[in-house]
């Protein structure tokens, strides 16, 4: 773990991998230090915002005191959602996977998903913890807009893009779920921790 002070109300922790960020994530969620006011996963780092009273010295001392979570999350929440498996690059995951389409649909219905941290864009979460049949890469270009709603893969995990947006996942399908509304408390749908459970529309 490497700590860098971010101004003087925020420090960054480095780690190795996605599975220590998870740990390290949980670990802060169940009991943050003092005067923590936000904490912001990514894929090697978190971000950790406080405020005073607390000290950067405080929260430096309390982080590299704290012991990563191990075993499974605990419950933040499960969302389901509906998902019309049309999308432009079912074939191209097809072909890239050895599963027929069909295949494609029951792996990604079947498992779980987690919300291992959010970014890109707002409400864009990135999903693990899916079929590991399902690890694609991204497309060799990306599109100029993918339209919101669409339900993609790449690099292990999954996303729903929250709005139009450009985008080099892989399309499998479009929800009508809304997973960014500013009008919403909180305006994420998907936020990290969350469980994610794909089911097919009909």
């Amino acid at each position: 773990m490497r700590l860098r002070h971010c101004g003087d109300r925020a420090l960054l922790v480095e780690l190795d991998d996605l599975g220590e960020v998870v740990a390290f994530y949980d670990a802060l969620v169940v009991g943050p230090p003092e005067g923590v006011v936000d904490i912001v996963p990514a894929a090697r780092t978190l971000l950790v915002r406080f405020e005073p009273p607390a000290t950067p010295h405080a929260i430096e001392a309390a982080l590299r005191s704290v012991r990563p979570a191990s075993g499974a999350r605990g419950n933040t929440g499960e969302v389901r959602i509906p998902v019309v498996y049309d999308g432009a690059d079912l074939k191209d995951v097809a072909v890239l996977t050895g599963l027929a389409e069909r295949e494609i649909v029951a792996a990604h219905t079947a498992t779980p998903w987690t919300v291992a941290f959010c970014g890109f864009s707002p409400g864009f979460g990135y999903l693990t913890g899916g079929d590991p049949r399902l690890a694609v890469p991204r497309r060799a270009e990306s599109r100029v807009r993918v339209p919101a709603g669409s339900v993609a893969l790449a690099a292990g995990f999954s996303a729903v893009y929250p709005r139009e947006s450009p985008g080099g996942w892989q399309l499998i399908g479009r929800t009508e779920a809304v997973v960014w509304d500013l009008d919403a408390d909180p305006p994420a749908l998907l936020r990290p921790g969350t469980r994610v459970r794909f089911t097919e529309a009909t």
